[in-house]
């Protein structure tokens, strides 16, 4: 498990002070893959660097397990840094060397035996699907090889805990995709935990159990990755939910548009689970006799969770109308009329 602890950095002199962290207190459970989401200058990177204390906080304290990192000697911390890998947006590899002795790297500095290293890298190569690659160089390697690489290097020590700098923002959508069903098999495979940073919400629908919203320094909201998406409490939550809903402008100028009585109301529902492919709206609807119009859907999933997002139009007596609703709320997840 990981507590940061009313951590804060601040950077500058005692006269003219930048606030980059400011008073974060997060959990993060053994083996869950947790995402941090934030715009440009939001302080992720920050916070991701503070976990091995690449950057060092101003106040607080860093707890991996029983260890506080922040009360450790420079000689111990360097002990618990091995068991945390790295994984950079731009790949950092060695240039000059060869896949294999890049992989190799980590372990050739705590002078593992060469029989060792051999039968690691090659393990490790095999893992991230690089075997064929094993002796040739970063620049004949594509951006999405790299940062396989990038990944089979951050393993190569045994780390508990596995820490992601924008690792898919320099690759195009279907490398993205393949590179994080690689952390996710990663996840499942060896139970190791994953933390991650990232300014697209689509990357923490995808693998994240759990998702913390940074915004000027400070965790605006936290929680269940479903329970953030359907039901997000800040603007800037909303904000990034309504960047991945393209159509979301559009539909609110329909919404405007539509005829104001008192026999219409717009809703929207969220399901979650199996209930999300059940004929739940349409069971209700002939119940009461109420006529509906979907004026947009979405079916998808949240890592393993199957969710549905639908806004309806509903039209009828207002109190077959209520009905509706009533039936309706026994079985989704939310429901919210919002015009």
């Amino acid at each position: 498990m990981i507590q940061l602890k009313q951590l804060s950095k601040t950077y500058g002199s005692k006269h003219k002070q930048t606030v980059a962290l400011s008073d974060i207190n997060v959990t993060i459970d053994r083996g869950e893959i947790f995402g941090i989401i934030g715009h440009s200058g939001a302080g992720k990177s920050t916070l991701l660097r503070s976990i091995n204390l690449l950057e060092r906080p101003t106040a607080g304290e860093v707890w991996i397990g029983d260890t506080n990192l922040t009360a450790l000697s420079d000689v111990d911390l360097q002990g618990q840094r091995r068991k945390i890998g790295m994984i950079f947006q731009h790949f950092n590899l060695l240039s000059s060397a060869t896949i294999f002795d890049n992989i190799a790297f980590p372990l050739r500095l705590v002078r593992t035996p060469k029989a060792e290293v051999e039968q690691k890298v090659d393990n490790l190569l095999k893992l991230v699907g690089l075997e064929e690659h094993r002796n040739k160089y970063p620049s004949q390697l594509s951006g999405g090889q790299k940062q396989r690489v990038g990944i089979a290097r951050a393993l190569a020590n045994d780390p508990e805990v596995l820490l992601c700098d924008e690792a898919t923002s320099a690759l195009d959508p279907q490398t993205t995709q393949s590179i994080l069903r690689l952390l996710l098999d990663i996840n499942k495979q060896f139970g190791i935990t994953i933390v991650l940073i990232t300014h697209e919400m689509h990357v923490i629908q995808t693998i994240c159990d759990t998702v913390a919203v940074i915004h000027d320094g400070r965790i605006v909201e936290q929680g269940p990755v479903t329970e953030v998406f359907l039901k997000p409490q800040h603007a800037v939550t909303r904000d990034f939910i309504r960047e991945e809903n393209e159509s979301a402008e559009l539909l609110d100028r329909l919404i405007a548009s539509l005829p104001s009585n008192d026999h219409t109301e717009v809703v929207k529902i969220n399901f979650l689970g199996t209930s999300t492919y059940q004929p739940i709206l349409s069971e209700a609807v002939q119940a009461t006799g109420v006529s509906f119009a979907i004026l947009q859907g979405t079916i998808a999933t949240m890592k393993d969770t199957p969710y549905g997002q639908l806004i309806v139009r509903f039209e009828g007596d207002k109190e077959a109308i209520a009905k509706t609703y009533e039936m309706l709320r026994t079985q989704v997840h939310e429901l919210e009329v919002i015009g």
